[in-house]
């Protein structure tokens, strides 16, 4: 234990305060800052894609209505406002259409909270391109070990939401490396997290995904950039908020480990392990449709050939995606869609009325699913579907590492083509391609505040 004017700060403190403090100094490896560019482009091009759509329009308009100091831009509008107002409404954006990124065996969704709140502190810092991928990363590292120190689904299935907690704290020192915070600041920048951290995994019943986009993205996001922003300003706080006296990890000691908060820092980059999702869908149903995906193409079958679809999941999967209301959360409709179409494209995913088509609704009284044990145990995200023909053929596929999963992930190609799909509608194709390639150039930014203008909309014509 290390003493600081007669307060005790613990070993796992001292690793993480100076880990963060000197994070946007520190290099990453290549494949890392790499893999930075692939997710803050996935996520900017699914705040953007969700701007329209009802949980983005609440975001936008609640941020509209606040005025306040104009630090930092939301997206997909000319707004300006204060960074704690524009991180809650981008985060909101980034988790209301679904295609954002996820970390599935820990259970959270980095991007749509850290990215937030890493622009939006780093439009107000003037930050480089190079100081934003560093935050994001490190952002990735504390959203994944939050989960992970918390028990993960232990923590989830007591009521907890493992997505709000990791996400505040992911957040929170993305922001707080932007702001420059030393190390006694990040001490004291963990200490309003976790004072703010929150979240119930009842979001799992909201029907319309607006509840749902706060609680994974506006809410945690806001949360990193309040403590950042509060500390920038001079609040002082507990200088050990992880050990001690009725401490952070001592509230949560049923599931805590918390050795896991700073297990691997600076070697083991939790953004290497985050999935980008190949279909605009729940991260749980992207490998029941690539195994589905490739059943249709090795023989050859469509929605008319089939009598009937059993796919199995892992039992969390099952649990999220069964039968649900909303279209993109739902495994038979999805399904059902592939059979009819060919594949899952962003409008058909996000259209409630496509729920209610007779042909659809036929084909899913013929789609089941059931959760695994064995699945349930694997270390990668995994599916199994059998496809049972007229005549009574089984065509069975075992999807194993999805495109797009740590073991299986996409190109740089890949990326900018979904992130281009995602952007040219509401962007333009001419504007959605400039962005595309500034991110994949932004070591060269100098201030992050030259992505403002390609994140709006263009302005509409006269008449």
């Amino acid at each position: 234990m290390k003493k600081t004017k007669d307060v005790t700060i613990s070993p796992l403190m001292q690793t993480l305060s100076a880990y963060v403090a000197g994070a946007v100094r520190r290099p990453l490896p290549a494949a890392v800052q790499e893999r930075a560019k692939h997710h803050l482009l996935d996520t900017l091009a699914a705040m953007v894609s969700g701007a329209p759509l009802l949980p983005g329009q609440r975001a936008i308009a609640f941020a509209a209505a606040q005025g306040g100091t104009p630090e930092a831009g939301v997206i997909g509008t000319p707004i300006v406002t204060t960074a704690i107002n524009a991180a809650l409404a981008n985060g909101m954006l980034g988790h209301a259409d679904e295609t954002d990124d996820a970390y599935y065996l820990a259970l959270v969704h980095p991007g749509c909270a850290v990215v937030p709140a890493a622009l939006a502190m780093g439009e107000r810092e003037r930050s480089s391109g190079t100081a934003l991928l560093r935050a994001v990363t490190l952002g990735y590292d504390l959203c994944a070990r939050t989960s992970k120190a918390l028990g993960i689904e232990h923590f989830r299935s007591a009521g907890h939401s493992t997505h709000s907690f990791g996400g505040t704290f992911g957040a929170a020192a993305a922001a707080g490396a932007l702001a420059g915070l030393d190390a006694r600041g990040v001490r004291h920048l963990m200490s309003y997290a976790a004072q703010q951290a929150s979240g119930l995994s009842c979001w799992a019943r909201d029907v319309e995904h607006v509840e749902k986009a706060f609680d994974f993205g506006g809410m945690p996001a806001r949360n990193g950039v309040t403590a950042a922003a509060m500390v920038s300003a001079g609040f002082t706080g507990v200088d050990d908020v992880f050990s001690g006296d009725r401490n952070f990890f001592q509230a949560f000691e049923v599931y805590a480990r918390p050795k896991e908060f700073i297990a691997g820092l600076g070697t083991r980059f939790d953004i290497l392990q985050t999935a980008i999702k190949r279909w605009p869908v729940g991260y749980p149903i992207q490998a029941p449709l690539d195994a589905l995906a490739n059943v249709m193409a090795r023989h050859g079958i469509t929605a008319a050939d089939v009598e009937k679809v059993h796919i199995t999941l892992d039992e969390q999967g099952a649990r999220t995606v069964n039968g649900r209301t909303m279209a993109d959360i739902n495994l038979q409709y999805l399904a059902a869609v592939m059979l009819i179409e060919g594949d899952i494209s962003f409008e058909a995913s996000h259209d409630p009325r496509r729920t209610k088509d007779p042909a659809v609704g036929k084909l899913r009284q013929r789609i089941d699913l059931s959760g695994s044990a064995a699945l349930s145990k694997a270390r990668t995200t995994q599916a199994i579907v059998e496809v049972t023909v007229h005549g009574g053929r089984v065509l069975r596929h075992h999807t194993r590492a999805v495109r797009g999963s740590a073991t299986n992930p996409m190109s740089r190609e890949e990326v900018g083509a979904k992130a281009f799909g995602l952007l040219a509608p509401t962007l333009g194709r001419a504007k959605a391609q400039r962005l595309i390639d500034a991110v994949w150039k932004l070591e060269t930014v100098k201030d992050v505040r030259a992505l403002r203008p390609l994140l709006q909309p263009p302005a509409p014509r006269r008449k």
